[in-house]
C-alpha cells in the first residue's frame, strides 16, 4: 500500500462516519426527548450495558452521563447474567446499546428488567429488532454502512452510538442547570475543579511558616525574616496581629540603594503601606488574577478584622496546580 492510497482510505472512514454522524440529525425526534425525560425523572441510576464494542461505547456513555449531572454506571451484560443485576433497583433506567438489536446477553436480561419495573432505553441501529421491540423508548442510530472496507468492522456504528450518547448527556446537562461549579466538584483533581473549589486557605502559608514581624523591628530583622520563610516578602503587624504594611525584595532594595542603615532602620520606615491582600475563604484563582492585574508575587491573607493569618505567592499557586 503507498502513501496515497493509504491517505484516500484514511478520508474516507472519515467521511464516511462524519456521514453517519450528520444523518442522526433528523432522529433528534420524540423518542429523543422521551429518553431524556425518562432519565431526568429516574429516581435511581441510569445503568449503560452493551457487548463487546457497543460495550466500550457504553462505558464511556456512563462516565460522561455521571460526569456531568446524570448518576450513571456501566454494567457488563455477560456479568449482569451472574450476579451483577444485584446493583440495579427499581427505579433505574437501563440504557441498553446493540447495533443489531439482537445480542443474546442484552436479550436474555430484558425479562428480568420487566419483572423489576426498569425502563428501558434501547440504541440500536434495527428498529424491528428484539430490543427495540421490548424497549420502553427506542433510539434509532442505525448507519448506512460501516466505514470498515469489509463492511464487517463497528466504525461508524460505534461513533453514531457515541455521539448520540454525547447528545443526550449534553441535553440532560443543560435541563438540570449543570453548572461549571458542578462540573468541578465531580473533577476536583483537575485544572478546572482546583481553579473552581481550591481557597486560599487551603495553599497559604501559616502559622510558624508565616513571614511576619512586629512594627518595631529594623531592616535587618526584617531581611533574616524573609531569608527563613523565603517568599520574598515579610508582613509588618501591630499588636493584635493587625496589618500595618508589607516589606518586599523591591522595598529592601531601594532602600540599600538609599545608604540606609539596615541595622538600625526601622522597617516601618521602608515598608509599603496598603499592601494589597486577600481572604482565606476566597479561591485561590482569585488570587492568580489579583497578580496578574497588580503585577506582585505574592499576597498577604488577612481575616475581617484585618488581622494577618496567612501568605502565599505565585510558586505556591502553580504548584496547587491553579495556573
Amino acid at each position: 500500500m503507498n502513501t496515497k492510497s493509504i491517505q484516500e482510505l484514511a478520508r474516507a472512514v472519515i467521511e464516511t462516519e462524519a456521514a453517519a454522524v450528520n444523518s442522526l440529525l433528523e432522529r433528534i425526534d420524540e423518542n429523543f426527548v422521551q429518553a431524556c425525560e425518562l432519565m431526568l425523572a429516574c429516581a435511581g441510576r441510569i445503568v449503560v450495558i452493551g457487548m463487546g464494542k457497543s460495550g466500550h461505547i457504553a462505558s464511556k456513555i456512563a462516565a460522561t452521563l455521571a460526569s456531568t449531572g446524570t448518576p450513571a454506571f456501566f454494567v457488563h451484560p455477560a456479568e449482569a447474567s451472574h450476579g451483577d443485576l444485584g446493583m440495579m433497583m427499581a427505579g433505574d433506567v437501563a440504557l441498553l446499546l446493540s447495533n443489531s438489536g439482537e445480542t443474546d446477553e442484552l436479550i436474555s436480561i430484558i425479562p428480568v428488567f420487566k419483572r423489576m419495573g426498569v425502563k428501558i432505553i434501547a440504541m440500536t441501529g434495527n428498529s424491528k429488532s428484539a430490543l427495540a421491540q421490548h424497549a420502553t423508548v427506542h433510539i434509532d442510530v442505525g448507519v448506512e454502512k460501516e466505514a470498515c472496507p469489509l463492511g464487517l468492522t463497528p466504525t461508524s456504528s460505534t461513533t453514531a452510538a457515541l455521539v448520540m450518547g454525547d447528545a443526550i448527556a449534553i441535553s440532560l446537562l443543560d435541563r438540570r442547570g449543570f453548572t461549571r461549579e458542578d462540573f468541578a466538584r465531580s473533577h476536583p483533581a483537575g485544572r478546572l475543579g482546583r481553579q473552581l473549589l481550591l481557597l486560599i486557605k487551603d495553599v497559604m502559608h501559616e502559622g510558624d511558616a508565616l513571614p511576619c514581624i512586629s512594627d518595631v523591628a529594623t531592616i535587618s530583622e526584617a531581611i533574616v525574616e524573609m531569608t527563613e520563610k523565603r517568599l520574598g516578602m515579610s508582613a509588618i503587624t501591630e499588636d493584635g496581629n493587625r496589618l500595618l504594611g508589607v516589606m518586599t525584595d523591591g522595598d529592601l532594595r531601594r532602600a540599600l540603594d538609599a545608604g540606609l542603615d539596615p541595622h538600625t532602620t526601622p522597617v516601618t520606615d521602608v515598608m509599603s503601606v496598603d499592601p494589597k491582600t486577600i481572604g482565606p475563604d476566597a479561591l485561590a484563582m482569585e488570587a492568580v488574577h489579583m497578580m496578574q492585574d497588580y503585577r506582585i508575587q505574592g499576597l498577604l491573607v488577612v481575616n475581617a478584622e484585618q488581622q494577618l493569618v496567612g501568605a502565599l505567592n505565585f510558586q505556591d499557586l502553580l504548584q496547587a496546580g491553579v495556573v
